[in-house]
């Protein structure tokens, strides 16, 4: 299971927050087939929100930590029903750096004076 510092568990849960769930917990708990779906959004998107039925804060807590040492990903956040977990790809292509493109000059009316 990975570890993150402070600044990097910020970054996570800066890009996570526009994110919805792409994967629900239900009554059935955490079966094979949720894990099999989990692990597939993480290969897929590196960063997913799991929302979780149900009111036992324990239970969410469990399935958590089940998740992340099954599927060797990392928790980033526990917040209410939501569970935001990470895990890197190693097949994907590194992104390249986010840099801000410099503003471009606004075009003006041009005045023709003749």
């Amino acid at each position: 299971m990975q570890q993150f510092n402070s600044a990097q568990v910020r970054e996570l849960r800066a890009r996570a927050h526009g994110l919805n769930p792409v994967v629900s917990i239900a009554e059935n708990g955490l079966s094979d087939a949720v894990l099999k779906e989990i692990d597939v959004c993480l290969k897929a998107h590196e960063l997913i929100k799991i929302r979780v039925y149900g009111d036992s804060r324990d239970d969410r807590e469990a399935y958590l930590k089940r998740l992340c040492e099954e599927l060797a990903a990392a928790p980033v956040q526990h917040i209410g029903k939501l569970l935001v977990v990470y895990r890197e790809n190693p097949e994907k292509p590194a992104a390249k750096s986010a840099k801000p493109r410099p503003n471009e000059p606004r075009r003006t009316k041009r005045s023709f004076q003749g």
